[in-house]
């Protein structure tokens, strides 16, 4: 019985461990400011510097969409609200990757 629980274990951690891994949290709690970026891609600030960069590969963007964070903790797979919308978070990446435009 051991065995298996720990093969069980092991498995799941197999599964779900690189998507831990891999996502990334930001607090946008702090940000003031956003900015459209293409037709998937959404940049936080505070003030003038970049916080975070979302994508939402899902939904399409314009440059007068109105954004609305569900909580300010967000992370890869949260949704956000465009335009009245739930939208499905890509890829949430914190300012050090984030490209000034």
């Amino acid at each position: 019985m051991g065995n298996k629980l720990f093969v069980l274990w092991g498995l799941i951690f197999l599964l779900t461990g690189p998507a831990l891994c891999l996502s990334e949290c930001v607090d946008l709690g702090r940000a003031d400011s956003h900015g459209i970026q293409g037709a998937h891609t959404v940049i936080f600030y505070t003030g003038m510097k970049p916080v975070a960069r979302i994508t939402t590969p899902y939904c399409i963007l314009y440059q007068d969409s109105i954004i609305h964070l569900i909580k300010p903790y967000t992370c890869d797979a949260d949704r956000i609200i465009v335009d009245g919308g739930q939208c499905v978070i890509g890829t949430v990446s914190s300012a050090v990757t984030t490209p000034r435009y």
